[in-house]
């Protein structure tokens, strides 16, 4: 049951990044054009005449200006941006700390050759795609 359940949950999280990073950005951008058409045209009527009537040649048009512009704001965020989330997400992160907190033991020589072991191992199931989670005594989240 513990496996059906996994692959359920794994089905699960495919759905959702396939729905809400792909299907849903090409959905709602698809709807934005046809929104900002209509809105477009009762502002500014002589938009209708520069891009042939149609909501096509205003997709088009609108297209030319907007991913231009979404590229210049992404490359703003990157640039900006990132350093502040990147650094963010490192402090949230209990298996990154897991694993620094052990790199800094293992340079100081405070691990036994069990932990050492036992580190190996987990590393290798994660790498063989094999990790689950489980609760342990030495830290609060460790995967094997």
């Amino acid at each position: 049951m513990k496996k059906d359940s996994s692959w359920f949950r794994k089905l699960w999280l495919d759905f959702r990044q396939g729905h809400s990073i792909y299907l849903i950005f090409i959905m709602t951008f698809a709807n934005f054009i046809t929104i900002q058409y209509k809105l477009v045209l009762e502002k500014v009527p002589s938009i209708d005449t520069l891009t042939g009537g149609s909501l096509f040649g205003f997709a088009i048009f609108f297209i030319a200006l907007y991913v231009p512009l979404s590229i210049i704001i992404g490359f703003w965020h990157r640039k900006s941006q990132w350093k502040v989330e990147v650094e963010a997400l490192f402090k949230e992160n209990k298996i990154g700390a897991t694993m620094w907190l052990f790199v800094i033991d293992l340079i100081d020589e405070k691990l036994t050759e069990k932990e050492k072991q036992d580190m190996r191992e987990m590393l290798q199931k994660i790498t063989k795609g094999k990790a689950k989670s489980v609760k342990d005594d030495k830290t609060e989240n460790t995967f094997i």
